[in-house]
């Protein structure tokens, strides 16, 4: 599939994302010691509504739309508020335009002694991003491709932080060097966060990428700390869109998933199309 940032900005798969990579950069800043975040594969950076490519598929319309309106309890409230927070920094008061990227969303988490570095190859999305983070002395954009980059800028020397890889899965192998790509990063920095996003179409692909994934981190000492989650908002079936994504998180902050367990439950409906949406959360096995 061809999973293009700009078509889909701030659909389903963006929020759950977003709102975990908010939850995991929030516990990072419970030390005072710097972290880095590198983003693979970092897009534009900045997704305007309005234009062409997102209005197209309108998945925004029933994705950070609909949460922003949703009304929630206290304790998923105050878990998702940060996330939420941050989207609309990036608005006019009481207007949806605007959807930052990942690289802009952990942006505005950094602290003064944090960094980010974010690739992205693609000439329009990497100017985009530049544009985006211009003059800004804490991110460095990098026009390097992820798969190359993500072994050769680990360790960081900062030790603490999280790798975000998100790639457009738009070459039939992408599973397979996903899974090749995070053994051989992981091997070098086993005690970073690791973060991957997967579009669920195919389900024998998933579970072997989670198979993979949790072995890799096991081989590091890392088992039973792959996390995984996945997120539907309609059953599947023939000729639908992306109605399904996925997460594996390695070496999950230890409040991540009860944190989950909290405010998932509560975005089933708001995401859900044509009822309830469901998700999966379990330690994934080698």
């Amino acid at each position: 599939m061809n999973y293009r940032h700009a078509f889909h900005a701030g659909n389903f798969a963006d929020v759950i994302k977003h709102l975990v990579l908010v939850r995991i950069l929030t516990y990072l800043h419970e030390k005072p010691a710097a972290f880095r975040v590198i983003d693979s594969h970092a897009g534009a950076g900045r997704y305007d509504l309005t234009g062409a490519e997102a209005v197209r598929g309108g998945e925004w319309l029933t994705g950070i739309a609909r949460v922003l309106a949703a009304r929630f309890s206290q304790d998923a409230g105050a878990l998702i508020a940060p996330y939420l927070d941050i989207v609309r920094s990036f608005n006019p008061p009481g207007k949806l335009e605007t959807y930052p990227g990942s690289p802009l969303i952990a942006r505005a988490l950094l602290r003064p002694q944090d960094r980010l570095v974010a690739c992205e190859v693609a000439p329009a999305p990497r100017k985009q991003l530049i544009d985006a983070l211009r003059r800004d002395e804490q991110a460095r954009v990098v026009d390097l491709d992820g798969w190359t980059a993500l072994p050769a800028f680990v360790p960081p020397n900062e030790r603490r932080g999280l790798v975000l890889i998100d790639p457009p899965f738009e070459q039939p192998d992408e599973f397979e060097r996903l899974a090749r790509v995070f053994a051989e990063t992981f091997a070098k920095w086993p005690t970073g966060i690791f973060m991957l996003w997967y579009p669920v179409k195919n389900r024998r692909a998933t579970d072997a990428l989670a198979r993979q994934v949790a072995a890799a981190s096991a081989t590091k000492g890392a088992a039973d700390k792959c996390l995984r989650l996945e997120f539907s908002v309609a059953p599947a079936g023939e000729g639908q869109g992306l109605v399904s994504s996925g997460l594996l998180i390695v070496n999950p902050p230890w409040t991540l998933a009860a944190d989950l367990r909290t405010v998932l439950p509560e975005l089933q409906k708001p995401l859900g199309l044509g009822g309830a949406g469901r998700f999966r959360l379990e330690v994934a096995k080698p």
